[in-house]
């Protein structure tokens, strides 16, 4: 049964969307309008800048290589905090949200530390043997995955705890093999939580910058995100290109969530 509408409710939902509206929609309101005050010419002119396709092209692949990963990694760790009992669950649990509470600029210094290829523990034995991490493409790709690791297992963990483990074990005494039961039964039920924390995690690999400007380099053309170039262009006083990259940025993130919350059953966002 609804509560009646009273002014209290009005005034709550006044301050919710005033609050909004300041920190989110007015800002990225004015990168929109900043990106356009001259038509497109401020567009034209960044993606005509090599600089700014090549980051722009890297951070396409760098999001994408993190969000496999974690897509893997997310629903193998959501199924063992979830689906089994082992000493330690509690810790694992809170290493989970270890991205979330330490500053992205240590998660940077920490791979560094690891796999510099001059003082890193790891780092000169693996350039030895022909890899390297630091200052390179891998090293961004680690540190965006470890910053958003924790958004697709978020979403899978409270739903993995909703559906339970009845269908599991039906499927599992009627002869169902762990993979089939996973693909047929467990895949199909966590479906959108995947997707929605798949999406998330791509906006969040898109807009890393912190841990990204410490472990690449922040080379031009070669380990330059876009993240990066943006606050290169704009401490350049080229802010027409620095508004255009961060419009691109900020479109692409939220054009995936928006078709993934269109195309999510109404009965689906009811029951989360």
């Amino acid at each position: 049964m609804r509560q009646p509408r009273t002014a209290g409710t009005y005034l709550r939902r006044l301050i919710v969307v005033g609050y909004l509206f300041l920190l989110v929609i007015w800002p990225v309101a004015l990168v929109v309008h900043k990106t356009f005050e001259g038509g497109l010419d401020n567009l034209q002119t960044a993606l005509s800048d090599p600089v700014v396709t090549d980051a722009l092209q890297l951070t396409v692949v760098v999001a994408l290589w993190a969000v496999a990963i974690n897509t893997v990694f997310g629903v193998g760790i959501s199924l063992l905090l979830v689906r089994y009992e082992f000493r330690g669950r509690g810790v694992l649990s809170a290493l989970i949200d270890l991205p979330l509470s330490v500053s992205p600029v240590v998660v940077g210094l920490a791979l560094l530390l690891a796999y510099g290829g001059n003082n890193g523990t790891f780092g000169p034995a693996l350039e030895d043997a022909g890899l390297q991490i630091a200052f390179a493409t891998p090293g961004i790709v680690m540190a965006t995955a470890f910053v958003s690791l924790p958004l697709v297992i978020r979403e899978i963990v409270p739903v993995l705890h909703e559906i339970g483990t009845e269908q599991e074990q039906a499927a599992t005494s009627l002869g169902a093999g762990p993979w089939q039961t996973f693909w047929r039964i467990t895949l199909p039920s966590i479906k959108w939580a995947l997707v929605y924390g798949v999406v998330l995690s791509l906006a969040r690999a898109l807009g890393e910058f912190g841990a990204v400007k410490i472990v690449s380099g922040n080379v031009a053309q070669q380990t330059q995100t876009a993240t990066l170039v943006v606050e290169q262009k704009y401490q350049d006083f080229e802010q027409g290109s620095a508004y255009a990259t961060s419009f691109l940025l900020a479109l692409i993130a939220v054009a995936a969530l928006v078709v993934v919350t269109i195309l999510r059953p109404k009965d689906d966002l009811d029951g989360d």
